[in-house]
């Protein structure tokens, strides 16, 4: 009886001992494994792996790219377009200085010859005043009265209608000429506005190009090899506006401004054309008449 019991009890201590000697068995296993494969590693790379990774980038790659980093860097091809355009737009800014102040100067000389000419009782009077004084206006009146003297001797017998003919010519060819002149340096200002934003398309196209043949030859499409080819175009692109743009505006700024001093030189002439009729009718009035004219127009 006292053995049945005894073997029992030894049965039933075994049965309960067999799952935790199961789950031993695994970890001692899963332990001797990692024993044997040696210490773990850390999966996330620390300081020592940034420094690895980046040693291998490339230095030959621009990493200013500020417009004068990307100029030093840039192809000679687009060197040489971007100095190009900017000469342009310092030949831009140079007419617009040296002409604001032509035309300014101007505009007040044939204003005061004018105001001359429109309160002057004669052609001889408005000579007299404006003797000292330059301009195209000025020199209307100095052309005119010059071709009244020449015809004094042929009015009596041709009549005055060749002297207002040969006046006329004369202020038409001066008008002309002061207006052609006062033009000159205004068609660089277009030349410059119609060809600036086409030679900043081609310094474009051509980093473009250096683009491409980059990441051809490096066989990447990475953003550091491609960005600054494409950074240089579009900063050729980016001076051809710089010197179109204020050209075109400057342009058209002083082609209203030559518009309107022809229109004031237009207005001298018509005065001096009036100046010499007067004197013309006048020249028939016997002399007391024509103080007494003169002083009831005062």
């Amino acid at each position: 009886m006292r053995v049945g019991l005894v073997v029992a009890l030894a049965m039933l201590f075994a049965a309960a001992a067999s799952p935790s000697a199961g789950v031993a068995q695994p970890a001692a296993s899963v332990s001797s494994n990692v024993e044997a494969a040696g210490p773990r590693q850390d999966v996330l790379p620390g300081p020592t792996d940034k420094s690895a990774a980046t040693s291998g980038r490339r230095t030959d790659l621009p990493q200013d790219l500020s417009p004068w980093g990307m100029f030093n860097a840039a192809d000679n091809v687009v060197k040489a377009v971007m100095i190009g355009l900017a000469l342009a737009s310092l030949a831009t800014w140079t007419v617009f200085l040296a002409k604001s102040v032509e035309i300014a100067c101007a505009r007040a000389r044939a204003k005061r010859a004018y105001e001359v000419i429109s309160t002057s009782n004669g052609l001889g009077e408005a000579d007299l005043t404006l003797a000292n004084r330059g301009g195209p206006a000025a020199f209307m009146v100095h052309s005119a009265g010059e071709e009244l003297r020449r015809s004094v001797a042929a009015l009596d017998f041709a009549g005055d209608g060749g002297v207002k003919e040969r006046v006329v010519s004369r202020l038409v060819r001066i008008e002309a000429q002061a207006g052609r002149r006062l033009t000159r340096g205004t068609g660089l200002l277009a030349t410059i506005g119609a060809i600036a934003p086409f030679v900043g398309l081609f310094g474009t196209v051509w980093g473009i190009m250096n683009a491409f043949i980059g990441i051809s030859q490096s066989q990447t499409t990475n953003l550091a090899v491609v960005a600054p080819g494409i950074a240089e175009a579009l900063l050729t692109t980016a001076f051809g506006l710089v010197a179109a743009i204020p050209a075109v505006v400057i342009y058209n700024m002083f082609a209203r401004a030559i518009a309107g001093y022809r229109q004031l030189l237009a207005d001298a002439a018509a005065g001096v054309e009036r100046l010499v009729s007067l004197d013309l009718d006048f020249r028939t009035v016997p002399a007391g008449m024509k103080a007494a004219a003169f002083a009831a127009a005062e």
